[in-house]
């Protein structure tokens, strides 16, 4: 990746490391599923007056508003209001590079290698020590909401990857339109009318403050440039960024919430991290140099569409 769209990749996860805590002060007034659905509707209104739909299959829009919008979040947003701290959250989703990374494989033929495939096996082993030890305050069924989350994502990733929507912002918008109504009725029937009329009943300065971040920082700014990378780069060398998430994640859920992780939270997030960083890593400069000069290397033009070959 260029240095400007490397600068950009971090910046994004910074401000999804972050999110994770505003996500926690908004489900304080907002129930959850009600809370995605009114990002998405913010999102999408009035933006699909302004912004041209983009260029690609009706299916692809619907595809990705239900993967990347309405099951990452509808998910993730119900894990933490029953119980998953915002900081391991911010750990949890980041399986999501395991399941970029092989559902790429399978849908996009970028194959892992085996590097990439040590990666996943640590960081999966990481997932589990953390399942294991979670202690009592942190129930499995949010876990497993998240790890649902993840899922959702790195499907997503690949959609938005296979899509090759001319630009970010007009599928990322057009593809709001999807989970709003879907989200609603699920929070009818889940959540009730008496607390969707109780979060309306009055607003707090602070959730209010936190639904304007998730839609204006986090998904406009966020994901407008995520999915532009995606676009331009393997689905499985954009992933990896998201490291630096659940780093930023846990530190402000520290320092904000005073959330202090368990032993066995933070030895599972340390395999977690380990596995990802491999997933990360570049291979040597001379090995990548020798596979361009072989007969069998990809030529020079079509290195970067291959590096998910590892």
């Amino acid at each position: 990746m260029r240095p400007l769209h490397s600068f950009l990749a971090i910046a994004v996860a910074v401000l999804w490391g972050v999110n994770f805590v505003v996500i926690d002060i908004g489900l304080e007034h907002f129930p959850p599923l009600l809370f995605a659905a009114l990002r998405f509707t913010l999102v999408a209104v009035p933006a699909v007056f302004l912004i041209p739909r983009p260029a690609i299959p009706v299916r692809w829009i619907v595809v990705v508003g239900l993967f990347q919008w309405a099951g990452q979040f509808g998910l993730l947003f119900t894990a933490m209001y029953l119980g998953l701290p915002a900081g391991l959250s911010s750990l949890v989703l980041q399986a999501q590079v395991i399941f970029t990374v092989a559902v790429a494989a399978v849908v996009l033929g970028e194959r892992p290698g085996r590097r990439r495939l040590a990666g996943i096996v640590v960081a999966s082993a990481g997932i589990a020590v953390i399942a294991v030890g979670r202690g009592a305050q942190v129930p499995l069924w949010p876990l497993l909401l998240a790890l649902g989350a993840a899922a959702s994502w790195g499907v997503a990733n690949v959609c938005v990857r296979r899509a090759e929507a001319p630009g970010g912002l007009g599928l990322l918008v057009w593809s709001s339109l999807v989970p709003p109504l879907p989200l609603l009725g699920l929070s009818a029937l889940f959540e009730g009318p008496d607390r969707i009329r109780g979060a309306f009943s009055f607003f707090a300065p602070g959730s209010v403050a936190a639904l304007a971040y998730v839609v204006v920082l986090s998904t406009f700014v966020g994901f407008g440039i995520w999915n532009a990378l995606l676009r331009r780069y393997p689905a499985s060398a954009v992933a990896p960024f998201t490291l630096l998430v659940p780093i930023i994640g846990m530190a402000t859920a520290g320092v904000w919430l005073g959330e202090r992780p368990g032993a066995g939270e933070l030895l599972g997030g340390a395999i977690v991290l380990t596995g990802l960083a491999v997933l990360a890593v570049r291979p040597s400069a001379r090995r990548a140099a020798a596979s361009l000069s072989t007969p069998e290397g990809p030529p020079p033009g079509g290195a970067l569409r291959g590096a998910g070959a590892g």
